[in-house]
Formats: C-alpha cells, structure tokens, sequence
C-alpha cells in the first residue's frame, strides 16, 4: 500500500501544498509556517491493531532502518523516502522509567520521565534530524544543488545537524551565540566537523541571520521552522504511548523554547487519536524559564496578544529564547490539548534538577525547568496526584556539567538548597572514620 505526505500551510484560509523535496520554509503566498501532511485515509485503512502490530515487530529490531525508534513507524514519517538515502544512527526507543522514589517525595504515585537525552548527540534533537537529514541526502540523490545543511543554535540543535551531517557526508554549518552555550555543546559540533560561526549575539540574533544566508537554496535550513524536524520528534509522542501498551497518560510537561517541540509533541498524539489508537488526548504543559518566558507572558492574556522578549540569560540555556519561531504551531496544540503554561525562576530549576538527582535522575537543567513546573502544579492543585504525568527530560545531565558543579559548590547567585559538596581530607583513617560519623550522625537527624 502506498502512502503519501506533503508541505501544507498552517494558514486555514490560505492551505497551499508543495512537494517535500521543495526548498520551502514558508507559504510562499501567505508567509505562514508550513507543516508535513499525510495521508490519513490511507493510513487509516491499514486499522489501528494492524499499525501497533507493525510497531511493535519493529521496535529496536535489527532490520534496516526500522529498528530506529523513528523509522519503525516510517509510513507515518516519510513514507516515499527511499531507504538508502536515510541517514540514521538508531535513535529513539528511549528509557520512560518510572520515578518512584521523587514521586513519593513529591506526592504523585504515577510519574515517569521520558529520557530524550540517552541518544547519540544527547538530546531529543536527533529525532527531527535524522529526518532532515535523511530528506537532503534524498534531494541531493534527485539533483538537488544543496551544498550544505546550516542552523542557529542554542547547542543541541548543532550537536544533532552536526552529527548526522557528518554521518551523511554533508557540510554543516552552525551559527552560536558566542559564550551562551556550555563547553560540551560547543565541543560536539566541533569533533563533527561542522563549520561553527560563534557570534556576538544571542540565539534570536542568530536565527535572523540563518533565515537569510539560506535564502541561497544551496544552504538547506535545518531549524525547526523546517517542519520536516517535526516528522521525527512527534514520535515521542508516539513512543511514550507505545510504552505504555499503546494507552495515553494525563499530562505530559516539556520544557519550551522555540516551540517546536511542543507542536510536534502534539503532532504525534494526534495521529495516534485521528487513526483511532488511542481514544483520549493528554493535557500539554509547556514549561518555561522566567528569564525566557514569551509564550508564558501570552497564555497570561489567553493568547491574545504576543510580544518578543529580549530572553535573559538563564541556567537553561537551551530554551534561552525571546521570539520563538514555532509560537504559532505552539498555541494551536495548546487548545487542542486543553494545555497549560508555566514558568520556573533560576532557583526552582535548579533545585527541582538537583531534587532529582538527589532520586537517581542526573537532569539538565531544562528538565529541571519542567520538574520545578509539576512541582508548582501539583501544589496549586492544577494536576491530581491520582494522574499519571510523564516529565519530558530533553537533554543528558552530562552536557551541563559546569552548571551542576557551580551549584554544588554553592557558586551559583542563590543558595543551593540540594547541595553536596566533597569533603577533603587528610589521607588518615581517623579523619575518614570521623567525617563518617559526623555524616552519618547529619542524616540521623534529618530523617528524624
């Protein structure tokens, strides 16, 4: 059976359509975001038994390209792509794990995080890129003069264009803004090979300026604009659902930035409601840092209004974002799924991360902004403790090392409530027998 997908505006009174091998970002009528569509009667007459069946065989399987957490569900990706050209380092099929013991120290018996993080590159990023990617190495096949695959970056997005460029054998090309990203992030488009532009400007700056070098269709723009980013990060979605012998949980919360993620999180569940999987929606909360909080700021005034914000600098780097360009997408899967949005400041991110930690997890701090977000929703009785609530954790702990080391050694303009720092001592067994003690005797009186 044959199934189809294409570019469709967003625009519900415009709905122009182009081939996913144009080089389009935008209507080019009405200048509105473009999304992937596909074929839902066609889909739908395989039946939804047979498609979770068809998954199920897949998963993590040993069968090219399927055994990808993405490309097992190919046909609701990108169906007509042929499999040579896809470009996958097997991504996805990522740890939902059950969050026991903060669960009980928060007082929710049903929470789960989603590892995004255990991935190549380290975040969820990867998902929209192998099929970005996979989408060039097949327009380039076809005789597409595309020379290069360019992002702006707050650093996993680089990391991941990166990475599955240099597994294609296609130049990439990443623009950062200079000193607002962590080492490790720097460090792995570098090993890739990329060419990294570090400029003197923030992330917002620095999407302005690759909105216009890939003006030239022979740079292909690969930042979430690019609704074929969207294709692959639904299946978390997809995923979580499958997780959980294919039901939905209540609530799923996910740190924000530049949105896309947020639609395509919505994106994927609907696919799975619209071909009849599964029968109810989750409610969306999108998480964001104080310090860069535009999509917050409009859900205060229902949507109403949207300004740009000039974001501050935040621990949460990676969403450290005034003007997000998937803001429109964002609000339409925010009605949808009833959704709601909060904010974390500097202090609640950082401890609810360390909190965390402290239960086995090692968060980066955009998980710790969508911690300290359920904890702030569970207080004002905004999510029951009966539901089942599944934490979208984006990155790996271990890209932000600088900032977990600044907050244990109390570093950071802010107590550090969850602090553990080492103790240095003189190498004698009297001095260790007595720093054990005097810990053990600390712990006493903290459980007491």
């Amino acid at each position: 059976m044959s199934y189809r997908a294409w570019f469709q505006c967003i625009n519900p009174h415009c709905g122009a359509i182009y081939p996913l091998n144009a080089v389009v970002y935008h209507c080019e009528k009405c200048q509105s975001l473009l999304e992937v569509q596909h074929d839902l009667e066609a889909l739908a007459r395989r039946g939804a038994a047979a498609w979770m069946k068809l998954f199920e065989d897949r998963y993590k399987s040993n069968a090219w390209p399927y055994g990808s957490g993405v490309w097992g569900k190919k046909e609701w990706i990108l169906p007509q792509i042929d499999n040579a050209n896809i470009v996958s380092l097997y991504e996805g099929g990522t740890n939902l794990f059950w969050a026991e013991r903060f669960g009980k120290i928060i007082g929710l018996n049903d929470l789960w995080i989603k590892l995004c993080g255990n991935t190549h590159s380290g975040s969820f990023k990867d998902l929209g890129m192998t099929v970005l990617v996979s989408q060039v190495k097949q327009m380039i096949s076809e005789g597409a003069p595309i020379k290069a695959v360019a992002c702006a970056s707050t650093g996993d997005t680089s990391a991941a264009l990166a990475t599955y460029c240099a597994a294609a054998g296609i130049p990439s090309i990443v623009l950062l803004p200079r000193g607002k990203i962590s080492i490790a992030q720097l460090v792995q488009p570098v090993s890739n090979g990329a060419l990294v532009l570090c400029l003197d400007t923030d992330f917002d700056g620095c999407m302005k300026l690759v909105q216009e070098i890939t003006k030239d269709p022979t740079l292909y723009l690969a930042n979430s604009m690019n609704s074929l980013r969207v294709e692959g990060q639904k299946t978390v979605g997809i995923e979580i659902v499958q997780q959980f012998d294919w039901e939905a949980p209540d609530v799923i919360i996910i740190p924000g930035g530049n949105l896309g993620n947020v639609s395509a999180l919505g994106k994927g569940l609907l696919m799975l409601h619209d071909l009849g999987v599964i029968a109810k929606l989750p409610r969306i909360v999108v998480a964001q840092a104080e310090r860069a909080n535009p999509l917050y700021r409009a859900y205060q005034r229902n949507f109403e209004v949207f300004e740009p914000i000039q974001a501050q600098k935040t621990l949460a780097s990676a969403i450290q974002i005034g003007n997000p360009v998937s803001f429109e997408k964002a609000v339409r899967t925010l009605k949808r799924f009833k959704g709601i949005v909060e904010q974390a400041t500097e202090e609640e991110l950082a401890d609810a991360a360390a909190l965390g930690d402290l239960t086995g997890m090692f968060n980066c701090p955009h998980t710790g902004v969508a911690l300290a977000v359920l904890l702030k929703l569970l207080k004002a009785g905004k999510i029951e403790k009966s539901e089942r609530v599944v934490v979208i954790s984006t990155a790996h702990g271990l890209k932000f090392v600088e900032m977990k080391v600044k907050y244990h050694q109390k570093e950071l303009e802010f107590p550090s409530h969850h602090a553990n720092q080492p103790i240095e001592l003189p190498a004698r067994l009297d001095a260790i027998k007595q720093a054990l003690q005097k810990a053990i005797d600390e712990r006493s009186l903290s459980r007491a």
